[in-house]
């Protein structure tokens, strides 16, 4: 697959307890667009945030949360990210968790395969 130029990045903020059909929801997530054929996808841990609750989570030892924030993030083109829309809506509807989905333009740069 070739992707260069614009392109969108989906980003979604979900919580690490988050849990759909016996797995986190971020993995869940993850495998969702690599059998969508989305270009590629990486997942981060957060530290400390909080969201529409106003909850907030931290990994600091005096307030150790078993919910810490993961934010997932999606780069390829418009019209594939807006496909997979719907499943990662259904996807965050069946865990049950609070989130927030945003969308946003890039450049692509470079997008390679590692030299096998």
């Amino acid at each position: 697959m070739k992707l260069t130029g614009k392109a969108k990045l989906l980003r979604v903020f979900v919580g690490e307890a988050d849990r759909v059909y016996q797995r986190p929801l971020y993995e869940a997530i993850v495998y969702g667009a690599k059998k969508y054929g989305l270009a590629g996808v990486t997942v981060h841990r957060g530290i400390m945030s909080y969201g529409a609750s106003s909850r907030i989570h931290s990994s600091k030892i005096f307030t150790l949360s078993n919910d810490l924030p993961i934010i997932v993030e999606i780069v390829d083109t418009e019209k594939k990210l807006s496909g997979f829309l719907h499943i990662l809506e259904l996807l965050i509807e069946k865990s049950g968790g609070g989130s927030i989905i945003t969308m946003e333009q890039v450049d692509v740069i470079r997008y390679q395969a590692r030299p096998k």
